[in-house]
């Protein structure tokens, strides 16, 4: 017999001892979560519950739109080729090349292969958001482009997903309709809220209810539409980007990571990781290795030429971070599993595939390529020569 309250009891332990670990190694908190999610669900100790998920689900979506105000699209703009380049090679030769190998080596549907390559051909915006916060790269040209080339790797993976997945009826049309309505009123009239002396008050927090509004908004007609609200949230992020920053005086983005990243994302990932199996994995571990391999690879392949071509140093460590996977790979997974597009087995096979790439580029950048204080330094003066030029 399980105490009613033993599971949030169990949650509120694990994001509790998941900071600690993250602190004490130096690494991830976002990889540490759903590692001990992983642990949690297999020995039994967590069983996710209704709230449970659908806080998880807010969870993915607030850290989808923070990730989006890291967008400078100025940065973005001088660097639009570049990012182009990057993201749209790294996410369709890995998409290729994980189809493929899913589809002829391991004898999965073509549904399922599909969905796979969708799944693993995304990078983590949860990685990339805390390497850029963890190295100082906000506002710097090295972050932008690595936040810019994530953002057109997550469209493509967003877009593949719609087009792919998504039920086409009337639904769907209400979702993309409503969506453009939101934005653009987010867009227009966004500024009145953060700047009006009547009401942004700190102590009410009313600009963080009113974004978590506008996000739960988008969700409801995502799921009316039976899509995911990724995109469009990221992109809410990416257009209150200026008028957040040029209302930082009342802290609104240190505000919001507080509220998101002390309880509502480690839900998120800790719930994520509770749904795959270990025994699964072990029994075919050869294909989890074999599909990590091959996806690596192939996010080198399509992503290092045009790293290499457009920057001068760092090349190694952007493209190991641009090579993580994590946050829209998992929700692509949990939309496939959701809807029978992919199996148990599938699931848990891809969702392992995903943390191990969100693991080990990781481990291997911040120890041998991560960018020194001379990097950043010198980076600094480039985008202050690129301002006054």
């Amino acid at each position: 017999m399980v105490v009613a309250d033993f599971f949030p009891l169990v949650l509120a332990v694990l994001i509790l001892l998941s900071s600690f670990i993250s602190v004490k190694l130096s690494f991830s908190v976002s990889v540490i979560e759903i590692v001990l999610g992983i642990i949690a669900g297999n020995l039994g100790l967590l069983q996710p519950e209704s709230w449970m998920v659908y806080i998880a689900g807010i969870g993915g979506m607030l850290l989808t739109f923070l990730a989006g105000t890291e967008i400078d699209f100025d940065i973005v703009r001088r660097n639009i080729k570049t990012c182009l380049g990057i993201g749209i090679g790294s996410f369709l030769i890995s998409f290729i090349f994980v189809f493929l190998f899913a589809y002829y080596s391991f004898r999965w549907g073509f549904v399922a292969s599909l969905l796979t390559a969708t799944a693993l051909s995304e990078t983590s915006i949860a990685i990339v958001y805390s390497v850029i916060l963890d190295h100082g790269l906000s506002g710097k040209n090295m972050g932008t482009i690595l936040m810019g080339s994530t953002f057109i790797i997550n469209v493509c993976t967003a877009l593949t997903l719609s087009v792919l997945f998504m039920k086409q009826d009337i639904y769907t049309l209400i979702f993309i309709i409503a969506s453009v309505v939101i934005l653009a009123f987010a867009y227009k009239f966004s500024d009145v809220l953060f700047e009006s002396k009547t009401f942004s008050m700190q102590r009410n927090e009313i600009e963080i209810k009113y974004v978590i509004l506008l996000i739960i908004l988008l969700m409801f007609f995502a799921t009316l539409g039976g899509g995911q609200a990724l995109l469009p949230v990221f992109l809410l992020g990416a257009l209150l980007s200026k008028p957040f920053s040029e209302n930082n005086k009342n802290n609104m983005i240190e505000r919001l990571q507080i509220v998101v990243f002390s309880v509502i994302t480690p839900i998120f990932f800790i719930i994520g990781g509770t749904k795959v199996s270990i025994p699964i994995i072990l029994s075919a571990f050869s294909l989890f290795i074999a599909l990590f391999a091959v996806r690596q690879v192939a996010k080198f392949i399509g992503a290092y030429p045009v790293i290499r071509r457009a920057l001068s140093r760092n090349q190694i460590y952007i493209t190991l971070i641009l090579s993580t996977g994590l946050t829209f790979g998992l929700v692509a997974a949990l939309y496939g599993e959701t809807n029978n597009l992919i199996t148990t087995t599938e699931y848990s096979i891809i969702t392992g595939v995903l943390i191990l790439s969100a693991i080990i580029p990781t481990i291997i950048g911040d120890r041998f390529y991560a960018p020194s204080e001379e990097d950043l330094y010198d980076d600094e003066k480039e985008l202050i020569s690129e301002n006054e030029g």
